[in-house]
């Protein structure tokens, strides 16, 4: 498999570093000190080039029950980065680490399943490994997971469901999902939210704030509503 093909092979080097310098309450506990320092090592070695230097102390950590290691080491293999592709083999090392509490790989798999890409399509079985990872706080596996009910892919559709998930992100920060709760706000859905133009406002702030134009020009437009409204008064 070439590497522009793999989604998620650029965040090896970047999202996953990150989660090496998560505190210690924001993550489930991790083997001891040797296979952190060994994925970190790992983790600089990859960046500088030195895959095989890389792919060996990620290969050692992971045996060893690092989460991290054994995502970057399912990357490496899959990419065929210091060895040879192993695509299967690969899977085998991502499902350890999602079986592991890491969200990442369980909202790989559910990409991957979602594209019916290395494994046999299936939007069940991608929209399980959404919520896995979603309930974990994986931020874009609840956007995931709320569109797909918004929708109904692969899920009966629920707008109750998709208004969660997306609160859920907005309140994590996600940009996209404070534009769509404002949206729920602006109108309103029976059963779900009762229309709130005062929280619609809020949210759309929010939205903007993280430069989203639609958001602003929302926002605007029921600011004028109000000043229209209480001239008229």
């Amino acid at each position: 498999m070439s590497k522009a093909r793999f989604p998620h092979a650029a965040l090896l080097a970047g999202a996953l570093c990150a989660w090496l310098v998560l505190p210690p309450a924001a993550a489930a506990p991790q083997p001891p000190a040797p296979a952190q320092a060994q994925t970190r090592d790992a983790v600089a070695a990859y960046e500088s080039g030195r895959f095989d230097e890389a792919l060996r102390g990620f290969s050692t950590a992971a045996r060893q029950g690092n989460r991290l290691a054994q995502f970057n080491y399912a990357m490496m293999l899959l990419r065929g980065e210091g060895t040879a592709a192993q695509p299967q083999e690969a899977l085998v090392w991502l499902r350890k680490a999602a079986d592991n509490g890491m969200t990442h790989a369980q909202y790989t798999w559910g990409d991957l399943y979602e594209r019916g890409q290395l494994v046999p399509k299936s939007l069940e079985e991608a929209n399980r490994w959404y919520e896995r990872a979603a309930q974990g706080g994986h931020v874009q596996a609840q956007m995931e997971l709320a569109t797909n009910y918004f929708t109904g892919r692969g899920v009966p559709r629920d707008y109750a469901q998709a208004f969660a998930w997306y609160q859920r992100a907005a309140s994590a920060g996600n940009g996209g999902a404070q534009y769509i709760v404002g949206s729920f706000y602006e109108r309103g859905e029976p059963g779900v939210v009762d229309r709130d133009l005062e929280q619609a406002k809020i949210w759309y702030a929010r939205s903007a704030a993280h430069g989203d134009p639609g958001a602003l020009a929302k926002l605007r437009s029921l600011l004028e509503e109000t000043v229209r409204g209480r001239a008229g008064m």
